[in-house]
């Protein structure tokens, strides 16, 4: 128990909590936007249920750690040829760069976790512009086109992309917390674990005013969708060895939002001048 309060486990512990908490932001403008599909009255129980998922879904996977390792080593298909811009890594030939390492570099390897974050990407790209094109609908908000989604379909839909969501987050935390730092093997999977609850407990108490401000605001939703499609590039560029930096993306996320912020400001203050016509 000591060597889990000493200082180093609680700075491990608070930032991959941050850490799990920046990762969770595409999880929660998601779950926005899926539960705005349902009734008022059973929105806030979407939310619950679908950061619950979210949570369980990720310490299940921190429990089955030495199968998700297995992941990015299980080959489901070899093409015969090198994707554009895609790591050489899994190639492996002489040292000499002879024969078998040209064979290798012309070799691209599609693992499972490769094929996971494929189908999230694709998935993420489809849903948004889905999404997108059912707000540039001008029926979209009439009575006779407003059909909500039912409750079970969310869920399914929030726990397909928990799944791709929390295998990055978990794989992130695993290679933050090292087993071999601590003397007990239990203690690593426990900061895991606190970090997985303390993410999900602060992503719950904001998902409600997140999901209300992007319900309620057109332009901050369309913008979302489109951050989501970003994402989906994204994942799909990852599924194809292409590594993307995370800073590059958020810093256009956050840049992008901060445009839309005054925006809103810019309206408001428009809407409200002048007071009165003379």
């Amino acid at each position: 128990m000591t060597e889990l309060l000493n200082a180093n486990s609680l700075i491990a512990l608070a930032t991959l909590s941050v850490l799990e908490i920046v990762l969770g932001i595409d999880n929660v403008v998601f779950l926005a936007i899926l539960s705005g599909k349902l009734p008022p009255a059973q929105q806030p129980r979407a939310r619950t249920v679908g950061l619950a998922l979210a949570a369980a879904g990720r310490i299940a996977l921190l429990f089955a750690i030495s199968w998700v390792i297995t992941l990015d080593q299980t080959t489901l298909v070899e093409l015969p040829f090198a994707l554009p811009g895609a790591s050489q890594a899994a190639g492996h030939g002489d040292a000499g760069g002879g024969p078998s390492a040209e064979a290798a570099a012309e070799i691209t390897r599609i693992t499972l976790k490769d094929a996971v974050l494929l189908l999230g990407g694709l998935f993420l790209i489809g849903k948004s512009t889905w999404e997108i094109g059912h707000q540039l609908d001008p029926g979209h908000s009439g009575p006779a086109r407003k059909a909500a989604s039912s409750f079970a379909a969310v869920l399914v839909q929030i726990l397909a992309i928990d799944l791709v969501f929390s295998l990055d987050s978990v794989l992130t935390a695993v290679g933050m917390v090292r087993s071999e730092d601590y003397s007990q093997p239990w203690v690593p999977l426990a900061i895991m674990i606190s970090a997985v609850l303390l993410a999900i407990a602060v992503m719950l108490a904001f998902s409600g005013p997140i999901s209300r401000f992007v319900n309620e605001h057109p332009s901050v939703k369309m913008l979302a969708l489109s951050f989501l499609i970003l994402i989906g590039v994204v994942l799909i560029a990852e599924g194809l060895h292409t590594h993307v930096p995370r800073g590059y993306i958020y810093f256009a996320m956050g840049f992008s939002l901060l445009v839309e912020t005054l925006n809103l400001k810019a309206g408001q203050q428009a809407a409200a001048w002048p007071p009165h016509a003379s």
